[in-house]
């Protein structure tokens, strides 16, 4: 199941669970665990990507050592929230994530990389360090926001 409505997320997922948050860009995907609780979503390792079945091969691993129960990818909307050819890119990425067999929230992340890139000015982080950790903690924030939703009734 894809979807971009939380509520039925929510719906597939009655008893909670571990997700993974994912931030897919053109040469990486930044990735985000949460604990099963849903109350808060820390960065995870960042796949430098390659062919797609090696990039699906390690976020199968990842999933069955992490106990993850349902995905959550980022989707980067226009910001008058039409599709991009990025966007059409992530909607096929999660396509062919969906023979996994768990549920997927496709999270609006317009402004994911900005408020991350930011927070991480104001924490005076050098632009190297920004550059090697900016996919992954916007992959933490894509996944806070929707367990933020989720957790508040799928608004």
């Amino acid at each position: 199941m894809i979807t971009n409505f939380a509520p039925d997320y929510r719906a597939a997922l009655p008893d909670g669970g571990r997700l993974l948050g994912l931030d897919v860009g053109t040469k990486t995907i930044g990735t985000a665990l949460c604990d099963a609780g849903w109350s808060f979503a820390t960065p995870a390792t960042l796949i430098r990507r390659g062919k797609f079945s090696r990039d699906k091969a390690v976020l199968v691993d990842m999933t069955i050592k992490q106990f993850v129960k349902g995905l959550v990818i980022g989707l980067p909307l226009n910001m008058d929230g039409s599709d991009s050819p990025r966007t059409q890119s992530v909607r096929a990425f999660a396509r062919n994530m969906e023979d996994l067999n768990l549920p997927i929230l496709l999270w609006d992340e317009r402004w994911s990389t900005a408020a991350v890139e930011r927070a991480m000015i104001e924490q005076d982080t050098s632009r190297a360090r920004r550059a090697e950790k900016v996919d992954n903690a916007a992959a933490a924030y894509i996944l806070q926001g929707a367990i933020d939703s989720l957790v508040a009734g799928g608004l």
